[in-house]
């Protein structure tokens, strides 16, 4: 994306940056000031002077960053930050995430950073923010990409456990660990009667999202289970990392399945060796977000990540003016 004399929020080494504001959102490298949308590690780091985030998302970030300064912001309230005024508005992409809006010289931009509109009971609902440039996530930005409702994914989820508890197998599902994890036992408590064996990775963010005030169906970590325990027909969540590892050697007989975004794709199933694949994700889909961006009314769209260049296609042929930008940011679905 081309920088413009008067642009709000430009690309540095460090990630997006606010000139007139004199701060980074979600930057890469040490900074003095920084407005964290969310938790993800791609985009919260240690190292920074000063933290601005949401109230929801600070039992995050300090789970994850520890003791910092934080400086803590309700939802919709608007702060000045050196020459611009910003607020912070929820996004739907997991538990405390946010958008930045950025105001200043009779032009406001909004960041939306990670976000989805689908419904998730761990979080707030996205919030249409009007502006006049929109920077979007473009993670999912192909036509291909649509999501079912997470409450069907779930009932997919709790009938493939119940097929493993009759082969005497136990179900293990490999989610992210922060959101992933949390949406999928939100969605499972009021239709499974039976609770979910944790890793410990997966663990201590449930743990936060309990604390927060979230309900979930009851959890035991894997560590607290006798070695000889009978496991067949347990729904087991594990990170991704856990695949091939020492830990998972322990389930002897076990299907294993993967839910996320990425699982649209068969050959994502099928390059991972799963049995099954259970297509439900934290970030916007195709349609999400070409609603997003008309609701949003802005004139100028920035798109971020992922498919970015297919999504500016479509906007440039519907009259829009829209650019790529690389913020460097990873893919956690």
């Amino acid at each position: 994306m081309p920088s413009r004399a008067d642009d709000l929020v430009i690309a540095s080494p460090e990630g997006l940056y606010c000139p007139a504001g004199g701060f980074h959102i979600d930057p890469s490298r040490p900074v003095p000031v920084a407005v964290i949308t969310h938790g993800h590690g791609d985009h919260a780091r240690s190292g920074m002077g000063t933290y601005h985030v949401a109230r929801e998302g600070l039992p995050i970030l300090q789970w994850r960053l520890g003791k910092q300064d934080y400086r803590v912001h309700p939802a919709g309230e608007r702060f000045r930050i050196g020459g611009v005024q910003v607020s912070l508005h929820p996004a739907g992409h997991v538990l405390g995430s946010t958008q930045v809006r950025i105001e200043a010289g009779g032009e406001t931009w909004v960041v939306s950073g990670d976000y989805k509109r689908d419904p998730d009971p761990t979080c707030l609902p996205f919030e249409v923010v009007h502006c006049d440039v929109f920077v979007t996530e473009s993670t999912f930005a192909l036509p291909i990409y649509r999501w079912a409702p997470a409450s069907d994914v779930a009932r997919d989820i709790e009938a493939w456990r119940v097929e493993c508890e009759a082969q005497g197998e136990a179900a293990i599902l490999y989610c992210y660990a922060l959101g992933k994890a949390q949406r999928v036992l939100a969605e499972l408590a009021p239709i499974s009667p039976r609770p979910a064996l944790l890793h410990g990775a997966i663990d201590a963010g449930v743990a936060v999202y309990r604390d927060a005030g979230v309900e979930m169906l009851p959890t035991q970590r894997v560590s607290e289970l006798a070695r000889d325990a009978d496991v067949a027909g347990a729904l087991v969540l594990a990170p991704p990392s856990a695949a091939g590892s020492p830990w998972i050697r322990r389930f002897r007989r076990a299907q294993q399945g993967f839910a996320s975004g990425w699982m649209r794709i068969r050959g994502n199933r099928r390059r991972r060796n799963l049995d099954r694949g259970f297509v439900v994700s934290d970030h916007a889909d195709w349609p999400s977000l070409l609603r997003t961006v008309e609701q949003t009314g802005a004139r100028r769209v920035v798109a971020m990540h992922g498919d970015s260049a297919a999504l500016v296609r479509v906007l440039c042929s519907r009259g829009l003016d829209a650019a790529t930008l690389d913020a460097g940011y990873g893919e956690d679905d």
